[in-house]
């Protein structure tokens, strides 16, 4: 026997939506001014997926980035509590409201969270690319080194790669094989942010960049200002994660053609926007500490005008790692 959708007054239900999505695109425009410019060449319709789906991230990250440290950087025990309390509340109304909205009974007052719930169920997101990502942003409350590579992988594969498959059913790609190349450009995009935010990060007592690796150049990085400096050993270190970084980047570029059209320019110009953050990097001589590199918004808007016009940009070609020698651990993990 079918369940009876519960009626609601004319009007409110697509009220609720449209404010929403309202919400989720303002949330991407203040925070997440790359995927936005990407997302502005797709179809409106699709566009506004891309939108809700940033904004659930953006939330359940704010709710970890909101915990307390003390002087030494370390999370407040009892800060952190109240945080890991909030961020699974938060987990269980998008749960509820996703299987709400399943059921054709949707429930919940909350604009954002009835967008999101919404295109979940519109664009059929697997619900266990989300179990994924709420257990990476839970590992935030417990975890502030990674000693390795794949050991960062291994948290980037719940806050990174996962975010390219929810993407994925909204961006209609014609081939399975576009999963692979997704989740690539999700670990760019995120490794790109922790190049750029180390100085950031550090004051959350974090540090999303290989220990291993700064150790093998020599860096050491510390909570005070004075151990923040861009050293001869912080160059070489860097310039050995941006050319990884262009690995995933390159990676990610062989799905571009399996998505059609307005997809295509969509992905291509976030590509072409994120990859110029490295380049930022680069002409400030490795120094993330005295500013933010950041692309201008004129610089974005003229990008994305110009991709949709004449398509993505052809990949370019694959990147050596430079240093010490090429390792094996730079490409993307496979799912787990």
């Amino acid at each position: 026997m079918s369940r009876a959708v519960r009626p609601t007054p004319l009007g409110s239900r697509e009220a609720l939506l449209q404010e929403g999505y309202r919400q989720a695109a303002g949330l991407t425009w203040r925070y997440g001014t790359t995927y936005y410019w990407g997302a502005a060449l797709l179809p409106k319709a699709r566009r506004r997926h891309v939108f809700a789906v940033y904004a659930l991230c953006r939330l359940a990250d704010d709710i970890v980035d909101d915990q307390a440290v003390d002087d030494r950087g370390d999370a407040v025990p009892e800060d952190k509590a109240a945080t890991g309390a909030a961020l699974q509340a938060f987990a269980d109304r998008f749960r509820t409201a996703v299987t709400a909205e399943r059921a054709g009974d949707p429930t919940g007052d909350d604009p954002v969270m009835a967008a999101v719930a919404a295109t979940v169920v519109a664009c059929d997101i697997d619900g266990e690319c989300f179990d994924r990502f709420f257990g990476a942003m839970a590992m935030d409350l417990t975890t502030s080194r990674y000693e390795t590579w794949d050991d960062l992988c291994g948290y980037m594969e719940g806050s990174a790669a996962v975010i390219g498959e929810m993407m994925l059913p909204v961006l209609e790609p014609t081939s399975p094989m576009a999963k692979e190349p997704a989740r690539a450009l999700g670990l760019a995009f995120q490794l790109t942010n922790f190049l750029r935010d180390v100085d950031e990060d550090l004051d959350r007592g974090r540090m999303y960049v290989p220990q291993a690796d700064l150790r093998r150049f020599g860096v050491d990085l510390g909570p005070a200002p004075e151990q923040r400096r861009a050293t001869p050993q912080w160059r070489d270190f860097l310039a050995f994660q941006i050319a990884r970084n262009r690995e995933l980047y390159a990676l990610a570029d062989t799905g571009i053609a399996l998505l059609p059209g307005r997809s295509a320019r969509c992905v291509g110009a976030a590509r072409v926007l994120y990859s110029q953050i490295l380049e930022r990097i680069e002409a400030a001589d490795y120094d993330v500490f005295t500013s933010r590199a950041r692309v201008p918004t004129w610089r974005k808007a003229t990008t994305a005008a110009r991709i949709m016009v004449a398509g993505p940009p052809t990949p370019p070609a694959r990147s050596v790692l430079p240093g010490p020698g090429r390792t094996a651990d730079h490409v993307a993990p496979h799912p787990r």
